[in-house]
């Protein structure tokens, strides 16, 4: 597999000559013996487990592999594009950017995401700009730059679990009635619909089937850096969505009074027709409204999908059905987040434990009969 051979006219006496998986013939010289043996062993190491890689690859920097890297993520969404750029730019680069990927090792990684806590970067940062770095060695591991990531096996903070807001009927009327016009079908439309903020953002007139009560989610809103992309929903999935006959006849309203008669035209945007902004949005129209309506100060948009997951629950409807309104890209995903909103059988099943104990204790302090003694005739 690998040979040494010794050339007495060169400086570098020893040279080591070896085939690579692909079968080209690969050498490398050395001025003592000893090195020579540790290299050869090392190849032919390497080459029995599969490990090899190409030296020259692997002496490129995380830099000049991150560009590369990106052309590969083309396919994504914009808002995730932005986002691998942002963690490249402001946290994997500074450190890792001037790096040969040989020697980008575990304890440097490890130091590196402990220096990113140290720096007051939340736990969600954290992860966003370890999974950055993952993904990129992940791909240098399977185009044979690398023989390993070193990312693999490292931790990040746990998130912390947000608080979910719930919102009854009456609250949501009362939300709805207080926000400034016409957005209170807006409201209804994430509560009683369930459509994620970017969905609703970008609904079509002609997507809004109310004769049969339906909505066709099939596309989503992104601002990303200050520019809005269209595209598909979150999980590149398009749904029918039923919605109730007062929220049939409020959206019917509300294209009648304020939308034009164009099959492409947003449902929703601003007094002056543009797009809804999520930033310009919360400013402008819901704090105030969340506030007027007496609803809890930390009312996110988004807890009106939630709010719409726990209408659904307590109206009967079984997880399945769920996952389908909300467009969940899994039951699991339903029932990860929503699984305390559903009937369970836990009670009954304690109430059972219950009934074993005391019947238990029923049968410890039940009489037991005497045995009669026997008699025994004479002295």
């Amino acid at each position: 597999m690998a040979h040494i051979e010794k050339r007495p006219d060169r400086p570098k006496l020893w040279r080591v000559r070896y085939r690579d998986p692909s079968g080209r013939e690969r050498s490398k010289s050395f001025a003592r013996k000893v090195d020579a043996d540790r290299f050869m062993a090392t190849i032919q190491a390497d080459l029995i487990r599969g490990e090899w890689t190409d030296p020259r690859l692997s002496r490129t920097t995380l830099a000049e592999w991150s560009q590369r890297w990106m052309v590969t993520k083309s396919h994504l969404k914009p808002k995730t594009l932005a986002g691998y750029r942002s963690n490249l730019n402001a946290h994997v680069l500074p450190t890792f950017g001037d790096y040969q990927l040989r020697h980008i090792d575990r304890m440097a990684v490890e130091e590196w995401l402990a220096d990113l806590q140290a720096s007051g970067l939340g736990p969600s940062g954290v992860r966003q700009a370890r999974q950055a770095l993952n993904a990129m060695l992940t791909l240098a591991v399977d185009a044979g730059y690398l023989n390993a990531n070193p990312v693999d096996g490292t931790s990040t903070p746990r998130l912390p679990n947000a608080e979910m807001l719930f919102l009854d009927a009456d609250q949501i009327d009362r939300l709805a009635g207080t926000i400034q016009e016409p957005y209170g079908t807006l409201v209804y439309v994430l509560a009683y619909g369930g459509l994620r903020w970017g969905e609703a953002a970008a609904l079509r007139r002609k997507r809004c089937d109310l004769a049969r009560s339906r909505i066709d989610v099939a596309e989503s809103l992104a601002d990303v850096g200050g520019h809005l992309y269209f595209g598909s929903t979150k999980n590149h999935r398009s749904r029918i969505v039923a919605i109730p006959g007062f929220l049939r006849d409020l959206l019917d309203q509300h294209l009648a009074r304020h939308i034009p008669n164009d099959p492409e035209a947003l449902v929703f945007t601003t007094p002056a027709g543009a797009p809804l902004r999520n930033s310009n949005f919360r400013r402008q129209a819901w704090y105030q409204a969340v506030e007027s309506a007496g609803l809890p100060e930390g009312l996110r948009i988004h807890d009106l999908r939630h709010t719409c997951a726990s209408l659904l629950a307590s109206a009967g409807a079984t997880p399945k059905a769920v996952q389908l309104h909300l467009g969940h890209s899994s039951i699991t995903v339903t029932m990860d987040r929503y699984t305390h909103l559903f009937p369970s059988d836990v009670d009954d099943l304690v109430r059972r434990l219950d009934d074993i104990r005391t019947r238990n204790l029923a049968a410890q302090t039940r009489p037991r009969e005497r045995t009669r003694g026997i008699e025994l005739g004479g002295r």
